[in-house]
């Protein structure tokens, strides 16, 4: 049997634009266009492209491509190579070696003959379901594609015969929805078979996304363009910098039973007559268990009647004092503890997580609104296009959710440490929480801006142009109205492009620092702190350099000027003395700037790329201002 496409609507199908394959990766990395590659991440600027996203015509087009190479490659007819490509899991390579190797073993595999089958008009009977052709087939056939994807490889029901069926046969024999049902599968199979390309995950969206990274096992943030969010490895949302492994424990851990069992653990004690489990809800140490009535201390969990003031009072317990300070406490009251600190410690990441988490859905909703019913508006109203009318809060707020559980994981100190393991993960910590500190306190401004002062400026612009449209009809014929009514335009207009400035310069500040965040904790806290270390000293050099050579420079006018001078020579002395004072605040600032490639007015948040620049373009405030920075 011969696998031809005779009438299938697979023929006509136009060719990709984009030229030939590159199969040099094992035959998965088909031809793409650096035109439709997406960015890695909405937070970088000029990055490598990272992904291709394709709707359904355009997966129809690429598995065109393939096809078209091989048959090329091997001159065999389209129906034929589809089918190889499939059998060999669309990769090439695989295909090419066994083909030029064995062809005839491959074609016994693929099940691709090589005579055509006989074909006759004459009413003949099934030997197998003893029906007449072609309700034979059709009902074979409908069988198979109703199954489910194995249709693909659908071959002859003799079991003496191992023939795929020819797709001629299928399209022939199928009713319509038969048949749009099998091309569906055909589609689908491109997707499917290959670990390059993935189905968007979300719901509804038919969209499947090619991965250009070399790097397949690790996780990689994928933007569809339907909005959705995830991860290429995982199919979870996107959690970069965080590994798949940590999220996977993350999710487990906050939807397992076990963290009910350490509540209960870390929060209530038995009963020790009952073995009831006990909550102190009050703060006396006097616990009477609703079960048997059993009077006993909290904390030691000996008789009531056997405590008093002498004890300690009904607020406190010296027996249990006494047994921490020997180090008697039992082992329960041991695990105990443990447990409260272990859960203390985890609601506090879980709360932090959860907290970003919600404000990214709100932040979420609001671009959906801001989309729908205000986008448009704005643009007309302040002559500016859509496109410069998006932020980066959402991205940012599962950047900031997914930080604290990885830092839940990696900050977590193993039994046994030795002190020099403690003091490392201490420097690691508190490097991490103070970048992470400062990418959420750019993210909460940002947010603040986009919430609430965008708002502002939407109620304004909808306000003036209820009472532009209000005014229009007396105006009409007043050569001052109108013009009174331009002066109002330009400076809306002017009052917007300011604010649009500061946005701007707002929304690369918070881009800076979370690239920052994430890229140092990618390449290592360990590295990330060396270079940190070597900025700050190369720095420090710097300024301490600048300095002598400023009191040099005092010393030798104060020896000219005779007396004059010296006051000048004094008064740069102490600033320089000031400088030095503000010490590693400074350095640090200044390799932060030079890290950035701009510094940031705090009068009005602009990021300023004239790193020599003596004043704000923005507002004006002079750098050294206690304004700016």
């Amino acid at each position: 049997m011969s696998d031809d496409y005779g009438d299938s609507d697979w023929e006509g199908q136009p060719m990709s634009e984009e030229g030939g394959a590159d199969y040099s990766s094992g035959g998965e990395d088909y031809a793409y266009s650096e035109d439709e590659a997406e960015a890695a991440s909405p937070l970088a600027k000029g990055a490598k492209k990272a992904f291709v996203v394709l709707d359904k015509e355009e997966l129809r087009g690429r598995l065109g491509v393939a096809v078209e190479q091989v048959v090329d490659l091997l001159c065999i007819s389209d129906a034929e190579a589809t089918r190889a490509l499939r059998f060999y899991k669309w990769d090439l390579s695989k295909l090419q070696e066994e083909w030029f190797t064995d062809p005839d073993g491959v074609r016994g595999k693929v099940g691709l003959l090589d005579e055509q089958p006989s074909t006759s008009r004459k009413e003949e009977t099934c030997k197998i379901c003893f029906e007449t052709f072609p309700d034979c087939w059709r009902g074979y056939i409908h069988t198979s594609i109703s199954s489910g994807p194995s249709c693909l490889d659908l071959r002859c029901p003799d079991p003496e015969c191992k023939a795929a069926v020819p797709r001629r046969v299928i399209n022939a024999v199928v009713d319509q929805s038969h048949r749009a049902r099998y091309e569906e599968f055909a589609v689908n199979s491109f997707v499917d078979d290959q670990r390059q390309i993935v189905w968007c995950p979300a719901p509804d969206c038919q969209n499947a996304v090619l991965s250009l990274s070399d790097q397949l096992g690790v996780a990689q943030d994928i933007f569809c363009r339907c909005g959705n969010a995830f991860c290429f490895n995982c199919k979870e949302e996107a959690h970069r910098p965080v590994d798949c492994e940590t999220v996977r424990k993350w999710m487990i851990k906050n939807s397992a039973e076990s963290e009910n069992l350490n509540w209960i653990l870390a929060n209530t004690k038995p009963c020790p007559k009952c073995t009831r489990p006990i909550e102190k809800n009050q703060g006396c140490m006097h616990m009477t268990c609703s079960q048997c009535r059993h009077e006993f201390c909290w904390l030691c969990h000996g008789p009531w009647a056997e405590h008093g003031e002498r004890t300690g009072g009904f607020y406190n317990c010296n027996r249990f004092k006494k047994a921490v300070e020997k180090g008697e406490i039992d082992e329960q009251e041991q695990k105990r503890q443990h447990a409260r600190q272990s859960l203390e410690r985890y609601m506090h990441y879980w709360q932090r997580w959860a907290e970003n988490d919600s404000s990214r859905k709100k932040a979420l909703q609001q671009v959906d609104r801001f989309k729908n019913e205000q986008q448009e508006v704005l643009s007309e109203r302040t002559a500016t296009p859509t496109s410069q009318l998006k932020f980066i809060v959402v991205h940012c707020r599962r950047i900031l959710k997914w930080t604290y559980a990885t830092a839940f994981y990696t900050f977590e100190e193993p039994a046994g440490a030795s002190k020099e393991a403690k003091e490392r993960m201490a420097q690691h910590q508190e490097f991490f929480e103070f970048n992470q500190g400062q990418a959420e306190h750019y993210l909460e401004k940002l947010h603040h801006k986009v919430e609430k002062d965008l708002a502002k400026f939407l109620r304004h612009s909808k306000t003036a142009a209820e009472e532009e449209a209000g005014g229009s009809g007396a105006a009409a014929g007043d050569g001052a109205g109108s013009s009174a009514a331009g002066a109002g335009s330009s400076k809306e207009h002017a009052t917007w492009n300011a604010f649009r400035e500061q946005l701007i310069g707002l929304t690369d500040v918070t881009r800076s620092h979370f690239e920052k965040l994430v890229n140092e904790f990618e390449k290592g806290l360990d590295e990330a702190l060396k270079v940190y270390d070597v900025a700050i000293d190369e720095a420090g050099t710097s300024v301490a350099a600048a300095e002598a050579a400023a009191a040099q420079a005092a010393a030798a006018e104060a020896a000219a000027a005779k007396g004059k001078a010296p006051a000048a020579s004094s008064r740069r002395i102490t600033r320089s003395s000031k400088r030095r004072q503000g010490g590693v605040a400074d350095v640090e600032q200044m390799v932060l700037e030079e890290e950035a490639g701009f510094w940031q007015c705090r009068h009005c948040t602009y990021a300023n790329e004239d790193m020599g620049g003596p004043k704000c373009d923005m507002c004006g405030q002079p750098r050294g201002d206690a304004g700016c920075r």
